[in-house]
């Protein structure tokens, strides 16, 4: 083991041991290099007559590159664009993401947490949580209803076990005796067990209760203390867009952050995905934990391996990108143009149950519940989901996607209001076609 990994590893074992039992064997392992990086850095602040360590080019005191490229970027300097960014992140941006965590959940008063590591995306940041935390086999529990990548990344790359659990009672609430059922079965066979949370949810658009909430963080909190270790992750892409006032407006996160040394809280946040700006590919990775009575040095030697897993992975997340998100959120007018987006997405999301409240479509699909996000979903009575999806497209030229045998997803989120109520027409019409 290198010796900067087996540092870390003492670091963790003297304030948290239920950590290193958490890890994965490759997230033992992990350390952050010093190496190139460390004499770079120390080449930066001591060599003021010639510093020959940066692998990337310059001309004339500053950073070589195309004029055409320059232009497109007129107001963020090659610096601060076009170098590498550290693999943990851009400085700036990390601590005012970290602001904005606290800003968001008010339950987060008082704690302590991580100062983010930027992932490249959310598909990144789980991908970078499962290198650092998931064996093979290991177990993973998500709702019978998710997000298909998970699959990919958590069942497929890293071959861990996916449990799931219905995710609605028939009362369309979250089920949360399922929840119970599933964590608790696993937590009987499993010295450690993940459980991730996706609000709002991927692909529903369902963000759970208050109440709900408590329930799901207090089960978590005693399957911990009853010796279970506890990887508690949130997935919470589309944070911030909450509909409805019984909707739990903070992420889970907050409430279990320090409620016992054997849970970890890991928050996996979207950066692009809040802020409207899917492509710039920018994500963060932060950490929520008991420790005996140094948590910044467990929080650091954290970081540290999460930063050496994406130094061995794609070096760091693109420079241009966390310098336009961390500059539009040093914008006066940032908190605005959030809310005046929020606005839209929410005037649609209300138009689209306004439409659904007609009884003609009764007959066709049932409507599950959703009060935020992107996302809505139908469960189709009467004809196949896929035979559906491919009617539309084929017939009208409308596209949803199908999820399993029964169910469509409708993203909302990219259709102008005045559009919902035909398109609901436009199902119901190849429904009665297939019929």
């Amino acid at each position: 083991m290198n010796p900067i990994a087996r540092e870390l590893n003492q670091v963790i074992e003297n304030e948290n041991p239920h950590l290193m039992e958490m890890l994965s064997a490759i997230g033992k392992q992990l350390f952050f290099p010093k190496g190139i990086l460390s004499q770079s850095a120390e080449a930066k602040e001591k060599a003021y007559k010639l510093n020959a360590t940066i692998g990337i080019a310059t001309e004339a005191d500053d950073i070589m590159c195309f004029d055409s490229v320059k232009d497109s970027i007129k107001d963020i300097p090659p610096r601060a664009s076009l170098t590498y960014a550290p693999s943990f992140g851009i400085p700036g941006l990390r601590k005012a993401w970290q602001t904005s965590l606290f800003e968001k959940n008010p339950s987060l008063a008082g704690k302590t947490i991580s100062l983010p590591v930027v992932s490249c995306g959310i598909t990144h940041g789980i991908s970078i949580f499962a290198d650092v935390w998931i064996n093979p086999g290991d177990v993973v529990i998500l709702p019978d209803m998710m997000w298909g990548n998970y699959n990919m990344i958590l069942g497929l790359r890293k071959a861990a076990r996916i449990r799931s659990y219905p995710i609605f009672t028939s009362d369309d609430a979250f089920n949360i005796p399922a929840f119970e059922a599933a964590v608790r079965d696993e937590a009987s066979k499993n010295k450690k067990i993940t459980v991730l949370l996706n609000f709002p949810h991927n692909p529903t658009g369902y963000t759970v209760t208050q109440d709900e909430g408590k329930k799901i963080a207090g089960i978590l909190t005693d399957i911990a203390k009853s010796g279970n270790h506890v990887l508690a992750v949130t997935d919470d892409s589309y944070f911030g867009l909450f509909y409805e006032p019984e909707t739990l407006k903070e992420s889970i996160f907050a409430s279990l952050c320090g409620r016992d040394p054997r849970l970890l809280a890991v928050k996996l946040d979207g950066g692009t995905k809040e802020n409207f700006v899917w492509g710039l590919r920018v994500g963060f990775i932060t950490y929520g934990l008991q420790a005996k009575s140094d948590s910044a040095a467990v929080y650091d030697a954290l970081e540290k391996k999460t930063a050496g897993c994406i130094r061995g992975n794609i070096s760091n997340a693109s420079h241009l990108g966390q310098s336009i998100v961390l500059k539009s959120m040093q914008n006066e007018n940032f908190a605005a143009e959030k809310q005046d987006k929020f606005n839209i997405l929410k005037k649609r999301a209300n138009t689209v149950k306004k439409v659904l409240a007609d009884t003609k479509y009764q007959d066709a699909w049932e409507v599950y519940p959703f009060n935020s996000g992107y996302f809505m979903c139908i469960r189709l009575k009467t004809v196949p989901a896929e035979k559906l999806r491919v009617h539309l497209l084929e017939t009208y030229g409308v596209g949803l996607i199908s999820i399993g045998e029964d169910n469509l997803r409708v993203a909302f989120s990219c259709l102008e209001e005045n559009d919902i109520q035909a398109l609901f027409d436009i199902i119901l019409k190849g429904v009665n076609d297939l019929k």
